[in-house]
């Protein structure tokens, strides 16, 4: 058991005493600085606001980059899905209806998702959009796709996979 001694009111639990604090009533505004203490405060404010705003952009920066990311994870699992789609389409354009259904439900089910097949036949050629694998003549004007040897797609807006195209002109 620890003693306590009789006058334990005077014990101090710090270096500070009681003529180390000044109460309220001792502390005149003529030793405080007013302005010193608003412009300090108002820098803080600044300070704080600043990195509030620097935060928030920095979250939106970090959910548009998330997003990216998932865009392009989603676009290289449809990428490995474009040899099924051209499968599909070559049996379907060889008069194979069986399975016209499937390709119908996964292309309908990718271009709910974003996908968006490129339709070229006789629209100026864009190189950006297709690859020129054949050339025809023509009437010597601007080159103008003759035909889609292999269908071209649209991910959310970007090129996923260029158009092999015959060229005329």
């Amino acid at each position: 058991m620890v003693d306590v001694p009789e006058d334990a009111d005077d014990v101090s639990t710090g270096d500070a005493t009681e003529n180390d604090v000044a109460s309220p009533e001792d502390v005149s505004f003529d030793d405080v600085d007013v302005a010193a203490l608003l412009k300090e405060r108002d820098d803080f404010k600044d300070v704080a606001i600043r990195l509030q705003a620097d935060f928030e952009n920095y979250k939106k920066r970090v959910a548009s980059t998330q997003a990216d990311e998932i865009d392009r994870a989603t676009g290289r699992f449809v990428e490995v899905l474009l040899p099924v789609l051209d499968a599909c389409e070559a049996a379907v354009a060889h008069g194979s209806d069986d399975v016209l259904t499937i390709w119908s439900a996964l292309i309908g089910g990718l271009q709910k998702q974003g996908l968006e097949a490129l339709d070229l036949v006789d629209k100026p050629f864009d190189p950006s959009l297709a690859d020129a694998v054949m050339h025809e003549d023509g009437d010597g004007g601007d080159p103008v796709v003759a035909e889609v040897l292999r269908t071209g797609y649209l991910w959310k807006g970007k090129v996923l996979r260029p158009a092999m195209v015959k060229v005329k002109g």
